[in-house]
């Protein structure tokens, strides 16, 4: 059988078992689903567009009868394009994007397919809020089973400590859910170990009562990045659960690299003014566009600097803390920056995040940390010299990092970082993926080899 004749019968195969209207083959790169990185270039032979978890067990029953390899589509926003099998089968959660809200019990209930900023706008009317991270693109699904970086997770947490329970597709078909007391191993594994455990459909997730946060930007000349580092090091020493501050690199208005601080100010409106007065001071901003904000309008602030259809790269470091030596590999970054679309996102983790006991979840690194993106970012055409840049950044914060690295932004080919991703959890980690995916039906975010 030719690989053509195998993809028209698992076409077939589903036609017979779902609406023929959720099944989509000889996929062309004109109609290929999209995604954030338009680097990838993998094409899947069979879309499967499911509109409920049924639709989900026939896929991967298909895939699994005709031996087609299977990923999953939510948010799109994995920079190594894992959500893309190149010619297997595809299943793609965009109409699964349903989010219901329990305002009494502090609840929302959403879909597999859902963005972050969904999440946000249907919380909002409520006062209420996710733990999500900064961008409102990102799928919100992807974003928690990996970690979950974000503004509230001094106060609340990482976006998986929020999630209480998940609806899964395994791969054998069944539907179970999984939480503290039904499959609390499959539940422990989701909450770090990403998709790849099963098909999330849809998850409960805990919200909490933030009308308005304080947030925004403050932008200081490239020339004053060491000082406000060194300062930043200062104020988040003593800073409270409610002050996360995320800082960087990104481009200013001529193209030049500009150092950022993205502060979030998620208590009392009038305590954080004073908070944020302490940054301001750090150094002579360029520009300040601080102010009173929903944490929808939060998200919106960087859809201009993290837009689809360019080519992307990513790499990623963890320190402990800003020393003289990781500020300097820091400020080398933006002198030797090869595009003007490449950042430096670093992330704070502490407060509530900091307190969790680091086996009480998949995700291992429950020290106060800082989580460095380097993001390389070109128009399309040849990358190396941005990949080079990226990598050189990678390797010269090395020796200072903690182990391991964020499983969410390592790419395929981090083998020591993936090795101590998970620290002490890998044991069991990998046990879970054994017992619920045996054969290895799904490849997400990466997991260490067998120890």
């Amino acid at each position: 059988m030719t690989a053509n004749d195998l993809v028209m019968t698992a076409a077939n195969d589903l036609l017979r078992r779902i609406d023929p209207a959720q099944v989509h083959t000889a996929v062309s790169r004109n109609n290929a689903p999209r995604i954030w990185n338009a680097a990838v270039k993998h094409r899947p032979a069979v879309v499967v567009r499911a509109r409920a978890p049924r639709g989900v067990q026939e896929a991967i029953r298909v895939a699994r009868d005709h031996g087609m390899r299977l990923s999953v589509l939510g948010g799109g926003h994995d920079w190594a394009g894992r959500a893309l099998c190149d010619g297997g089968l595809l299943i793609d959660m965009s109409r699964m994007r349903r989010v219901t809200v329990d305002p009494s019990a502090r609840v929302a209930t959403v879909g597999g397919g859902a963005t972050a900023a969904e999440v946000m706008a249907a919380a909002a009317p409520y006062g209420l809020v996710a733990a999500a991270g900064n961008c409102g693109a990102v799928g919100m699904a992807g974003l928690t089973l990996g970690g979950g970086y974000g503004p509230l997770n001094g106060r609340f947490g990482l976006a998986l400590d929020n999630m209480l329970c998940a609806e899964v597709v395994l791969a054998d078909g069944r539907i179970v859910i999984a939480d503290a007391t039904h499959e609390p191993d499959l539940f422990w594994a989701l909450r770090g170990g990403g998709g790849n455990f099963g098909v999330v459909t849809s998850m409960l997730v805990r919200l909490h009562p933030v009308n308005k946060l304080i947030g925004g930007l403050i932008v200081f000349p490239w020339s004053q990045a060491a000082a406000v580092w060194r300062g930043l090091r200062e104020v988040l020493a003593t800073a409270p659960d409610e002050l996360t501050v995320q800082s960087g690199l990104f481009p200013g208005p001529n193209g030049q690299p500009t150092f950022f601080l993205a502060p979030a100010w998620s208590g009392d409106l009038a305590v954080g003014e004073h908070a944020i007065d302490a940054l301001m001071k750090l150094g002579k901003p360029l520009a300040t566009q601080v102010a009173p904000m929903t944490y929808g309008e939060m998200l919106g602030q960087w859809d201009a600097q993290v837009v689809g259809g360019l080519h992307w790269a990513v790499r990623t470091r963890t320190l402990s803390g800003f020393t003289p030596e990781t500020i300097g590999a820091l400020v080398e970054a933006g002198r030797t920056r090869t595009s003007e679309r490449s950042l430096l996102a670093i992330h704070h983790c502490h407060g509530a995040s900091a307190r969790v006991p680091s086996d009480e979840t998949a995700f291992a690194n429950r020290r106060e940390h800082f989580m460095v993106e380097i993001v390389a970012g070109w128009q399309p055409g040849d990358g190396a010299a941005h990949c080079a840049w990226a990598d050189a950044i990678s390797a010269a914060l090395a020796p200072y990092a903690l182990p391991g690295g964020y499983p969410n932004l390592l790419g395929p080919d981090d083998h020591e970082q993936i090795a101590n991703a998970y620290g002490d959890n890998a044991i069991r980690l990998l046990a879970a993926k054994t017992h619920y995916d045996p054969d290895g039906v799904f490849t997400a975010i990466p997991l260490p080899v067998t120890r």
